[in-house]
């Protein structure tokens, strides 16, 4: 016989293709095969009709397209035998979905087999509809599988029950026809028609209000309780048994359904307390049929509206799951443990010591969870032995896991830390064992916090002077001890500041600058170390006399640096060693004591800010501007990188970023840093004020022509007036907002439609718009923000970000409490200008950051509905 005939069978045609040794050999065999059905598709071969459908439903397996043998499937399911129909049905649910059009043509024969009286092709029919029932087919057959619930024999039933099921997800309309015979299933023997009675019943409460009313009824409910308590009661039954357990799949499906009947109804609760208390109790957990119904119990007992006892019963069998040998069982009981955490704390805190145990687990999935957990059980009473425990053993822990070790520890110790002096020393434990984990806003906490605790200066810089001689390696630990002491650097030596509870210490000046020396040398310190090194050693050449000779040395040895930064300190600091030594003591006085409030604030986000800001720290500027250790806006923004600025460590690169402006390089003088150095104005630096004007098309001179003395005073920039050349309109613009009393362009009134930029349930945003007159590329923006709920927000910050071609000022707020239910608003003033004015429309993130009841709360959207021609 012709290996390719419409007659072949289909093992024949498996044989051939799995000889194929290439690919391209066994395309070629399917190519032929599919020629050969399609030739006996069109001679219309009813005799082997059967095997092609088998062959082509193998080729689709195979990832091969079939979509022309679809009408054969419907011709199969419309002959009258049952194979054929079989066959056919099966090709109908492996080639097609509910996609297709050509499935309308399929639903005439799906009713006749509906209502056939062979209940082997109801079956088929069934099963099939339950597989690829589209939404119409669902409504015009749905009272068909409604009578075939109540049919005779129990495996229509049950499919009839599975394809209910689908129809009601397809079509939520339809589900109140479906709530008195899904009713009438809870009552079967059958455990296969029961199961699927109880499926069909959550799935009809979830979609349906009536449903869930109508089986929360005492009697319904009653009914349901009964049932899980004759199969916990049950005795052996061995066509159900499975490690001694009565039909453990009925259980968790009884459990799941009361867990969605109890959620929210206090009587349906109570109802039900007695039977979870007995399953929670009589189930064995020495088999896993057994742990899977304790789990699911579990989850109902916390599902439900509150019972005490219940819920710390519940969470003994999740201690208990903490000991199994089983990682998946210890994962789940992990995970639910932390649901339950929020509900009752004190009962979790009990299996505080087997949590800890599973933060050493060998697996790594566990690892991560059980320390999740142990952060959300810290409080202001176990903080340190918690902490203790930890920091213990990151001295062990792989490397992969102290990354997520460290960073919780340091969480942990800022957030709930009960004085500095604990702080500190716990950071510093951290630092000496993980300081390369250590991200570099923790360090910089860590700096403010001893710049703040003016009584532990001494301790903090022997103690970190002991730490780094053996722990040269660590990066943000050799950091902040050569910070501390190039600042405190005299009371190492001297040892001022002692405390009762430290060990006497002898530091010699040169061991000081020692310790500075192999910072800068050691292999493993990157420029920023050793250019935070070298600031401490000109502060030491101040308060070291006799080490200053040989700290000149090392500075000089920077000289020829690759590095431009280290190579400009160095001759910069060697200069003022050499010829300024007048005044070298006042220049490099100790830091005065640095804001931990607005720190702290600016870390938490809780500062305006016209951009969004990085979660390092921010090196301060004057006129208020602040220039991010990392600020990457496409963050915020979310846009394309033909947008997004590009962050960049230059002085200039960053006021174009941050205030959208262009700063000519020639305004930089050779041989200085092009960063702003504190003392000097910004806005002075860039329009170049007292300076050889910059030869370009639109000069500083130029905005300045209306005032004859060249003063450096912002106050003479006062009265001037917008133009509507680029240069000077953005310089106008740009010091608007950072200059006091600086002009305010007229406003007009609303030119535009207001619109509601951002709604939530709980807050509501709207615009109001108008245009500064002769400036069509400016839009000034009123902001206003509503609380639409009941509870005060606190602590209220709006930031905004907006895409390269677009630049953006904000205005102070008029406040940062918003009042409940729109008893008040705040408002805030926000500028864009468009570069692009005409060919791009204004578009912008936005970030909303508030607190509720003392718990931070983050909102976030993009606005895309600006009115046009902005």
């Amino acid at each position: 016989m012709n290996p390719f005939s419409s007659g072949t069978r289909l093992r024949d045609m498996i044989r051939s293709i799995r000889a194929c040794k290439t690919a391209a050999e066994e395309r070629a065999v399917v190519r032929k095969e599919c020629a050969a059905i399609r030739a006996a598709i069109n001679e219309n071969d009813q005799d082997y009709r059967h095997r092609n459908l088998a062959k082509l439903m193998f080729i689709h397996m195979l990832g091969y397209p079939t979509h022309f043998g679809q009408m054969e499937c419907l011709k199969s399911i419309a002959s009258a035998g049952f194979p054929e129909k079989r066959i056919g049905y099966l090709g109908l649910m492996l080639l097609l979905d509910e996609r297709q059009e050509v499935l309308m043509l399929v639903t005439n024969s799906l009713k006749q087999d509906l209502n056939h009286t062979n209940q082997y092709i109801v079956g088929l029919a069934l099963c099939a509809l339950g597989n690829i029932c589209s939404a119409e087919m669902a409504r015009d057959l749905a009272p068909e599988v409604e009578r075939l619930l109540q049919f005779r024999d129990p495996n229509i039933r049950k499919k009839a029950a599975l394809c209910s099921i689908r129809i009601i997800k397809k079509v939520p309309d339809l589900a109140e026809n479906f709530i008195n015979p899904a009713a009438a299933l809870l009552k079967e023997k059958h455990h296969g028609v029961l199961i699927t009675g109880i499926q069909l019943v959550t799935d009809l409460c979830k979609v349906s209000t009536e449903a869930l009313e109508f089986f929360r009824k005492p009697k319904c409910l009653d009914g349901l309780v009964k049932t899980l308590r004759d199969v916990v009661n049950s005795p052996y039954a061995p066509e159900y048994d499975i490690a001694g357990i009565t039909d453990p799949f009925l259980h968790i499906r009884l459990l799941k359904l009361l867990r969605v009947l109890g959620q929210g109804d206090a009587d349906a609760s109570d109802c039900m307390n007695d039977i979870l208390a007995q399953v929670a109790t009589k189930t064995e957990s020495n088999k896993n049929a057994g742990n899977a119904i304790l789990y699911e119990c579990v989850e109902t007992i916390m599902s439900i509206e509150d019972n005490g006892g219940l819920r710390v019963l519940a969470i003994n069998i999740l201690g208990r799951f903490l000991s199994n040998r089983d990682n998946n069982i210890r994962y789940v009981a992990l995970n639910m443990l932390m649901k339950a955490i929020t509900v009752d704390a004190q009962a979790v805190q009990r299996h505080r010591a087997t949590i800890l145990e599973c933060v050493k687990d060998l697996d790594a999935s566990i690892r991560k969870r059980a320390l999740e957990l142990v952060y959300l059980l810290v409080n202001e009473s176990n903080v340190k032995p918690l902490t203790k425990e930890l920091i213990d053993y990151l001295e062990i822990s792989d490397q992969e896991f102290k990354g997520d070790l460290t960073a919780k520890i340091c969480s942990m110790v800022e957030k709930f830390s009960p004085d500095k002096i604990w702080y500190i020393d716990q950071m510093l434990k951290v630092l000496s064992e993980a300081g390369n984990f250590v991200k570099d806003e923790v360090w910089h906490a860590l700096i403010v916090v001893i710049s703040n605790a003016s009584d532990l200066h001494g301790y903090t810089v022997r103690a970190l002077y002991r730490a780094v001689q053996t722990s040269i390696e660590q990066e943000s630990l050799v950091r902040v001890a050569i910070w501390c002491i190039g600042e405190y650097g005299d009371m190492l030596v001297n040892n001022g500041g002692v405390l009762n509870i430290e060990d006497p210490i002898t530091v010699t000046e040169s061991d000081a600058v020692d310790v500075v020396e192999i910072a800068i040398k050691h292999h493993s310190s990157d420029i920023t170390t050793k250019a935070m090194a070298m600031v401490a050693l000109l502060k030491l050449s101040s308060r070291f006399p006799s080490c200053s000779e040989r700290i000149r040395d090392i500075i000089v040895q920077n000289k020829g640096s690759l590095v431009l930064e280290l190579q400009q300190r160095s001759i910069e600091f060697n200069s003022i060693v050499e010829k300024h030594q007048n005044i070298r003591s006042t220049l490099v006085e100790r830091m005065p004591v640095l804001d931990e409030a607005t720190f702290s604030g600016r870390r938490a986000g809780s500062l305006p800010a016209t951009v969004s800001t990085s979660s390092g720290t921010s090196l301060n500027l004057p006129n208020g501007v602040a220039k991010p250790a990392a600020a990457p806006l496409v963050d915020l923004l979310d846009l394309s990188s033909d947008d997004a600025p590009v962050p960049s460590s230059s002085g200039n690169d960053f006021l174009q970023d941050l205030l959208g402006v262009d700063v000519s390089p020639a305004s930089v003088q050779p041989g200085t840093s092009q960063a702003p150095k504190a003392g000097t104005d910004v806005l002075l630096d860039l329009l170049s004020i007292g300076s050889p004007p910059v030869q370009n098309n639109s000069t500083p001179s130029d905005i300045l022509s209306s005032s004859q003395d060249n003063k450096s005073s912002v106050a003479k920039l006062d009265g001037l007036s917008p133009t509507p050349s680029g240069g000077a309109a953005s310089m106008i613009d740009l010091l608007d907002g950072f200059v006091p009393n600086s002009p305010k362009p007229e406003d007009n009134g609303p030119a535009y439609p207001s619109i509601v930029a951002f709604e939530s349930s709980s807050l509501r945003l709207t615009f109001n718009f108008s245009k500064p007159p002769g400036n069509p590329q400016t839009t000034l923006i009123q902001a206003t923000f509503t609380n639409l709920s009941p509870n005060v927000y606190t602590d209220f910050v709006f930031q905004a970000a907006v895409p390269k071609f677009l630049q953006l000022h904000l205005d102070p707020a008029s406040g940062n409490t918003l009042p409940a239910s729109g008893n008040g608003s705040i408002t805030q003033t926000l500028r864009v200008t468009n570069s692009q004015h005409g060919k791009k429309p204004l578009v912008m993130r936005t970030r909303i950051a508030y607190k509720l009841n003392n718990r931070d709360v983050l909102e976030e959207g993009q606005i895309n509905n600006f009115p046009r021609d902005l």
